[in-house]
């Protein structure tokens, strides 16, 4: 069940890159967000209201519910959506692989769980893959003032994903499932943004065509509602630092997208890239070797 959650949170979500570009355009991006998970939370409660589910959090939760509502359905994709004005997707790409790092620094400081070595070291590889993936991107914009508020943004916004995902732990831990937290985040997070919107007059008209639609139907439902699911009942099971480390296969998938439709061309550094990050993905999934007993110990 775990490698079925992790391969369906990496398919679902290394595809959902190219919805986003759909939706850019007339429509303002903290609409569409707020479009977004107005859906995905409609439908998540349907699914617990036909399911006989439990659909109304006990009161202890609110707190954590409202703090990953704005973390991680508000400002998360603000900070990546207005980021991806000043940094290229391969710059975007290597911020966001550091989420493993994160999850586990702010885990052990904040839930006080230890920080898995191998964990750690699986994800620096990763990292160092991504960077050798896009160094033609990064190439030439360190320089740039604009460049580095984007960054600054895009670091933003990974904080952001790595609190909610320790908020959902946490909640997980009081016997909540992401069914329905997530429901109540979203619903929590795309309300802000629409207030927010509305207070500034942006227009909340419907881009009607197919394309617009389209691509607003596949991240309210795949990417929202069974992405975030999938991926926040493998935080519950297997940790935050392991569970982010599909973060550090996205860029793959939309790199095989890109070579099937836009014509990407694979360089051997690439290549070298690549490597680094299966290796990174496969040492952070072994299990640690036993201990050896000390001779003598009974």
């Amino acid at each position: 069940m775990n490698i079925f959650l992790y391969l369906l949170t990496v398919l679902i979500w290394g595809t959902t890159w190219i919805a986003i570009t759909f939706q850019l355009g007339t429509v303002p991006a903290p609409v569409s967000i707020a479009y977004r998970f107005w859906l995905a939370a409609a439908v998540l409660m349907a699914f617990l209201l036909i399911t006989r589910k439990p659909w109304w959090p006990p009161r202890q939760a609110w707190p954590y519910l409202f703090a990953q509502g704005i973390a991680l359905f508000c400002l998360n994709f603000l900070c990546f959506y207005y980021a991806s004005q000043w940094v290229t997707s391969g710059l975007e790409a290597v911020v966001f692989s550091t989420a493993p790092l994160w999850n586990a620094i702010n885990g052990r400081i904040f839930l006080g769980r230890p920080i898995r070595r191998q964990v750690m070291m699986g994800a620096l590889l990763g990292l160092g893959g991504i960077v050798l993936l896009f160094a033609p991107q990064m190439a030439g914009h360190w320089h740039d003032s604009k460049v580095l508020m984007g960054l600054a943004l895009t670091l933003g916004g990974t904080l952001c994903f790595s609190c909610g995902n320790l908020l959902s732990s946490r909640m997980q831990g009081m016997g909540l499932t992401p069914w329905l937290t997530n429901t109540w985040a979203m619903l929590i997070g795309s309300t802000t943004l629409g207030v927010a919107a509305l207070a500034m007059g942006m227009p909340f008209a419907l881009d009607p065509s197919p394309r617009y639609l389209g691509a607003l139907l596949y991240l309210a439902i795949p990417g929202s509602v069974i992405g975030f699911t999938a991926y926040l009942l493998l935080v519950g099971r297997i940790g935050p630092d392991r569970a982010a480390y599909s973060t550090v296969l996205f860029p793959i998938v939309a790199l095989t997208i890109s070579t099937i439709y836009e014509g990407y061309h694979w360089t051997p550094l690439a290549l070298g890239g690549l490597a680094l990050v299966l290796a990174g993905n496969l040492l952070a999934f072994l299990q640690p070797a036993p201990r050896a007993k000390a001779v003598g110990a009974t």
